[in-house]
């Protein structure tokens, strides 16, 4: 085990779905959970791709710009013609915790499946995926037929993501049904619980999730209040780290999956990996946008 991937041999760990610009008063961020892991991917020595389709107008272009300027790579970029890149229209309460209006009809709803896409998934060591992109069938279609195409030993991730009215019981469990990790936090567990009969007890429903659906791990987040890694043999408990100032929260769960995902591709210790995750995300909460520079800070934790 090292400490850091080796630069020669970069994981492959993709961000498949939602690409689109958090508006942030006052002003605009890169975002989307696709977009924000992938970059955080990155961040951690993993080679993070954004593989989702923006429109052919100046957000766009600004779009592509932008990922390049992170040192992304616009090889999973596709491009539609009839749609506008995405918008999310974001509000922060006085706790920072942002509410989102997702617009609807825009490119990232209308991602095409092409060869270049199957020898990416070929290639991927990791992907991670939810539900909010499959709210319409072009991008869910591809979704899938992406994760048919990884390697067996890929690490299938779902960040199950449930935002305003965009998902159902048929998707989440289509989902899970290829997925290894599960991550979903303190609010979303409730909703999964009732959409799929789960026992009510917390601890009872996550079991329930790894043995019925086969997965290696659940990891649930409770925001301030820390997280728990779930496997069948053990359960990891981290009691978070508050920022000292909160400047939003978009974002931290996005660089905690990515911690997450980059360790487990690392074989660490989970203990290890999951004081990684929690530190990261604490620190994002104290930046502005979901996808502020962590170089420096992520030295610090080596």
């Amino acid at each position: 085990m090292t400490d850091s991937i080796d630069p020669i041999h970069r994981p492959l760990v993709i961000g498949l779905g939602e690409l689109l610009w958090d508006l942030l008063p006052p002003e605009k961020h890169v975002g989307g959970a696709t977009a924000n892991f992938a970059y955080h991917a990155n961040q951690l020595d993993a080679e993070g791709v954004v593989i989702s389709c923006i429109g052919k107008d100046a957000l766009g272009n600004e779009m592509e710009a932008q990922l390049r300027g992170r040192g992304l790579t616009t090889a999973g970029l596709r491009y539609d013609p009839s749609h506008p890149t995405g918008t999310v229209t974001v509000t922060r309460a006085a706790d920072g915790q942002p509410s989102y209006v997702i617009h609807t009809d825009v490119a990232w709803d209308f991602l095409p499946f092409d060869a270049e896409l199957e020898r990416l998934a070929a290639r991927a060591d990791a992907v991670c995926y939810g539900t909010l992109a499959q709210r319409c069938p072009t991008t869910r279609q591809s979704i899938r037929a992406f994760l048919q195409a990884t390697r067996r030993n890929c690490l299938r991730v779902l960040d199950i993501n449930l935002r305003q009215e965009f998902y159902d019981t048929e998707t989440i469990r289509a989902s899970l049904a290829p997925a290894h990790v599960l991550k979903l936090n303190d609010e979303e567990l409730p909703k999964v619980i009732a959409l799929l009969d789960l026992p009510q007890d917390e601890t009872a429903a996550i079991f329930t999730l790894l043995e019925r659906f086969a997965l290696h791990l659940v990891a649930l987040t409770r925001g301030g209040k820390g997280s728990d890694l779930y496997t069948r043999h053990r359960v990891s408990r981290n009691p978070g780290y508050p920022p000292p100032v909160v400047a939003d929260t978009v974002g931290a769960g996005d660089s905690f999956t990515a911690a997450l995902v980059c360790g487990l591709l690392r074989y660490e210790d989970l203990d290890h990996i999951h004081e990684r995750a929690s530190r990261l995300a604490s620190f994002v909460c104290s930046q502005p946008g979901g996808t502020p520079e962590t170089r420096d800070f992520l030295a610090k934790l080596a």
